[in-house]
């Protein structure tokens, strides 16, 4: 177990709230910041999970939990979250909630992708937001937002999808030099594909994907550093081979990817 460092207590001690808790990357980073002393409030919707996390975190780490089970896709319940966080002194937002979905876009069912905006893009602006005012004078903190390696060019079958990663990954890098004299550390982590639950509530086949624990270290890693990580290697390689093309050629090469990920087109 990593020893609790001073200086994240510091600086964006003594507690950070992850919302997307229960699994995946968000159960990762909520890991990542109690092995580093922080206590944690965890957020999803899943309540048993939560519960059998926070036990496992205090059993582990022996930091403070609390647990606020919630469906951030309700604004009411965003701001119920913004609300309890209050009595906490959250010095740092990890905002990992989220979802995609695939498919062709004259077959997809609009209120899904309604839901998908409200939870990818609104609640995580509302939490970045309310969190930006409470850190801003104190003058120091911090905010993680989850972008995708999707958020670069537009996406043909993950149209949507794609375009809340691209409304997130400029929202971070504004964020990134704007709250920098307020002390805040703003980061974009923009990892490929990830083996969670997340691949099989979009409906697509993953091969080669990253695990959720080194997409959490290197977030972690980067946070002060950097204003956008993309962890792993399949990212690193496939943006690496992308860079050079105009936009319109990433966007194509995209789709085919996205084509053969998804069930529906295998």
């Amino acid at each position: 177990m990593m020893k609790p460092q001073n200086s994240w207590i510091e600086k964006y001690g003594p507690w950070a709230l992850i919302t997307g808790a229960s699994d995946g990357i968000g159960l990762e980073m909520a890991r990542g910041v109690a092995e580093r002393g922080l206590n944690v409030v965890l957020v999803s919707r899943n309540q048993s999970k939560l519960n059998e996390l926070a036990q496992n975190i205090q059993a582990e780490f022996g930091v403070r939990t609390q647990v606020i089970a919630t469906d951030l896709s309700e604004a009411a319940e965003v701001n119920r979250v913004i609300d309890l966080s209050q009595q906490f002194n959250i010095g740092l937002l990890i905002a990992a909630a989220g979802y995609g979905t695939s498919g062709e876009f004259i077959k997809i069912e609009v209120v899904s992708e309604l839901n998908m905006l409200d939870v990818n893009c609104r609640a995580s602006l509302a939490l970045a937001h309310a969190f930006a005012l409470r850190l801003a004078p104190r003058k120091r903190g911090g905010i993680i937002l989850f972008s995708s390696l999707v958020a670069f060019q537009g996406v043909p079958f993950s149209a949507n999808y794609a375009a809340s990663k691209a409304y997130i990954q400029t929202l971070a890098e504004g964020l990134h030099i704007e709250l920098k004299p307020h002390g805040i550390d703003v980061l974009a982590v923009a990892p490929g594909p990830v083996q969670t639950g997340f691949a099989a509530r979009a409906g697509m086949q993953l091969g080669q994907a990253a695990n959720p624990v080194d997409v959490a270290r290197a977030a972690l890693q980067a946070l002060g550093r950097k204003s956008t990580v993309r962890p792993g290697l399949q990212a690193k390689l496939l943006m690496g081979s992308l860079a050079m093309l105009p936009r319109a050629a990433r966007s194509a090469i995209m789709g085919q990817i996205m084509s053969t990920m998804t069930k529906r087109y295998r």
